[in-house]
Parts: C-alpha cells; sequence; structure tokens
C-alpha cells in the first residue's frame, strides 16, 4: 500500500474516534505507528499502540497496551486472527473495539460500525462523518457541492503526491546512522521472513508481534552509539532472529572484571562476556532469557549454568516497553556491581541451557515467595 493510501486509513479512522470520543480516541499517528486510548470508566484509560509494518497490508499491524493483564494480552493475541483485506487496520480495530466493550461490559458503540464503510474519496468532513443533513439539496446545490470536493479532493491528492516520496525518505530516516554491513542482515532477515510465509504456514517461525518488535529493536542497537563504540556487540545465531549472541566487550574500566577481561584476554585472546538471549513467540510481553555462556563467573549475580539472578529478567520485573539495549547495559552495569570475577581455570562446560533455565525457574520460585531485596539508594 502507498503511504498516501495509508494515511487517507488513518485519517478516516481520526474522523470517527478524535480525541474526544467517548469509547474509543486516535490520540496520535504517522505512517508506522498508531498511539489510541479505550475509555473504560470516566477514571480508567487503557492506552494502546500500534506498529504498522512497512509491508503492511501484507503483514499486519501489531498491538501492544501498557497492562500486563493477561485478558488483554488474549484480546490482542485475537486480532491475528483478522489478516486479509486492503483496509486491514478498519477491521482490526473494529475487532478490538468489540472485543474490548465485550471485556469490560460496555454496549458496543455505533461508531463501531463505521468501520465497514469504504474510504471516502475524498477529505473527511464533519458533514461526512455524521451523515447529511435532513434538508435535502437542491441539484445545483448538489452539484456546487461536488465541484468544491472535487476541488478539495484534487488539493488533497496533491498534497499526498508531494508527500509520495516519503517510502523512500523514511527509509534513509528509519536506516539513518546504521552501518552497510548491518543493513544487510537486517535485508537478510527480511528476506527470510518472506520467504518463512511463502512456506507452509506452519513452518513459519516465531510470531508477526515479536519478529516486528525485534527488528525494532536490532535497527535500533545498530543505530546506537554504545554499540558503534565497541562497549558490546550484536550477532544471530544461525541468522535467527529470535536468538542473539550478545558480547559485552567493555565493562567499568575501575572495576576487578575490567582487570580479569585484560588477563582473559592475554591468555585465550577473548575480552568479553558472551551472553545469550532467546526470545518466544509473545515477546515484548515475556522477558527474553538471558544466561551467560562464557567466561565461568563468580559474584556478578550470575547463578547456575549461566543464568542471572535479575527481577528485570521475570515476568514479575518486566516491562514490554523495556529495549534491549537497556536490558544489555544493565545487565554489564549488575556485573560490575555484583563484584564479578572470572574463574579463570574453571570448568567451562558447567555453563549450559539446561542448568540456566533450572536455575532461573528455582530463582522464581523463590522471589515470588519472598519478593525481592531492594538494596538501599546509597548502594546504588
Amino acid at each position: 500500500m502507498s503511504v498516501s493510501g495509508l494515511k487517507a486509513e488513518l485519517k478516516f479512522l481520526e474522523s470517527i474516534f478524535d480525541p474526544n470520543h467517548e469509547r474509543f480516541r486516535i490520540i496520535d499517528w504517522k505512517p508506522d505507528e498508531l498511539s489510541c486510548q479505550f475509555n473504560v470508566t470516566g477514571e480508567k484509560l487503557l492506552i494502546i499502540h500500534c506498529n504498522i509494518t512497512e509491508s503492511y497490508p501484507s503483514t499486519p499491524p501489531i498491538w501492544f497496551v501498557d497492562s500486563d493483564d493477561p485478558s488483554l494480552a488474549e484480546v490482542l493475541e485475537r486480532l491475528e486472527d483478522v489478516r486479509k483485506g486492503s483496509t486491514l487496520l478498519l477491521q482490526q480495530l473494529k475487532r478490538l473495539i468489540c472485543d474490548l466493550c465485550r471485556l469490560y461490559n460496555l454496549p458496543q458503540h455505533p461508531d463501531v460500525e463505521m468501520l465497514d464503510q469504504p474510504l471516502p474519496a475524498g477529505p473527511i468532513t464533519q458533514e461526512r462523518k455524521h451523515g447529511p443533513p435532513d434538508e435535502v439539496t437542491s441539484e445545483e446545490e448538489e452539484e456546487e457541492e461536488m465541484g468544491e470536493q472535487d476541488i478539495d479532493l484534487d488539493q488533497d491528492l496533491d498534497h499526498y503526491d508531494m508527500k509520495e516520496e516519503e517510502p523512500a525518505d523514511g527509509k534513509k530516516s528509519e536506516d539513518d546512522g546504521i552501518e552497510k554491513e548491518n543493513l544487510a542482515i537486517l535485508e537478510k532477515i527480511r528476506k527470510n521472513q518472506r520467504q518463512d510465509h511463502l512456506n507452509v504456514r506452519g513452518a513459519v517461525s516465531g510470531s508477526v508481534q515479536a519478529s516486528d518488535r525485534l527488528m525494532k529493536e536490532l535497527r535500533e542497537i545498530y543505530r546506537s552509539q554504545s554499540y558503534k563504540t565497541g562497549i558490546y556487540s550484536v550477532e544471530l545465531v544461525g541468522d535467527s532472529l529470535y536468538e542473539w549472541h550478545v558480547k559485552l566487550r567493555t565493562v567499568d574500566p575501575d572495576s576487578p572484571l575490567h582487570s580479569d577481561l585484560q588477563v582473559l584476554k592475554e591468555k585465550e585472546g577473548v575480552d568479553y562476556i558472551l551472553l545469550n538471549f532467546s526470545y518466544k513467540d509473545n515477546f515484548p510481553f515475556d522477558p527474553p532469557f538471558v544466561r551467560v555462556v562464557s567466561p565461568v563467573l563468580s559474584g556478578g549475580y550470575v547463578l547456575g549454568g549461566g543464568a542471572l539472578c535479575m527481577e528485570l529478567l521475570t515476568k514479575q520485573g518486566w516491562s514490554s516497553a523495556y529495549s534491549i539495549e537497556s536490558v544489555i547495559m544493565q545487565i554489564n552495569a549488575t556485573l560490575v556491581k555484583g563484584k564479578a570475577r572470572v574463574q579463570f581455570g574453571a570448568n567451562k562446560n558447567q555453563y549450559n541451557l539446561a542448568r540456566a533455565q533450572q536455575s532461573y525457574k528455582s530463582l522464581v520460585q523463590i522471589h515470588e515467595k519472598n519478593g525481592w531485596y531492594t538494596p538501599p539508594k546509597e548502594d546504588g
């Protein structure tokens, strides 16, 4: 779909669900993003976000809600059942509003039915939104009105034509600051995803929601200064978007861990801490599973098998709003704060996925029962 077609769809939505609508409100929109509110009561508002992919409508929009309520997660998951149609965004939004009304025992709002209408050919007006006046206009008035609409439509299309180059410009801004080799990786991932969707449906790995968010996270990482200056690096394991190797290459230079990494480089030619990040289909609603692969560490809140003792990485402490780069930097700081040290000569086989998962499971059970310890502010 062209940018002009998508904008027409978004403008149509905004004309129905303006910021003062009693039930559902379009607060802000861009060609790749939509921010909405669902008014549950006069005091309770649900904040809902929608990411619109470059390949829309071939790839459905991705919906997020600022809540950990599993009922809301189920509502959003059901939107994946609505996958066909040139006005896919309108149909998903209709399903979303109807399901939310049922969830909160609210009457269905009549404006929802307007989403079944074809997109208007001309600019959206209040008259078009609410229907014609009761008086029947004369033929002359109708002709004059049609003439005005034709002028408005020409002006509106001129506006769209001026913006028609936005896909190229938008791509430039989206990719701005990303090195060529990383752009090649992103393009390879996109091609692999397209190929997956051409294959048998059961062969598709991951979910559209998770894949879209992970692509966004990877793009932000490639653009970040911390990545470019070598504080950390990221590699996809087997070209999979759902498993990353993250190398922490720079830690606090005043820490014992920094000194240990210098010694490790002299002894083994390795000067980084290797982390494994794995993601499930319901990311970003569930946190990634993160473990240390090498070297073997003591302290630093590293558990048996390489799991990490961090509330941030549990469902209890996780938020879908967290960026992966912020998680990487937090792990970096936590290792230093926990006085992590490299265990030279330790059995390297003691870190593995099975042991890490078991340690993580035990950790979650303990803290669900006893809570998490929050250190005094002076401790950081």
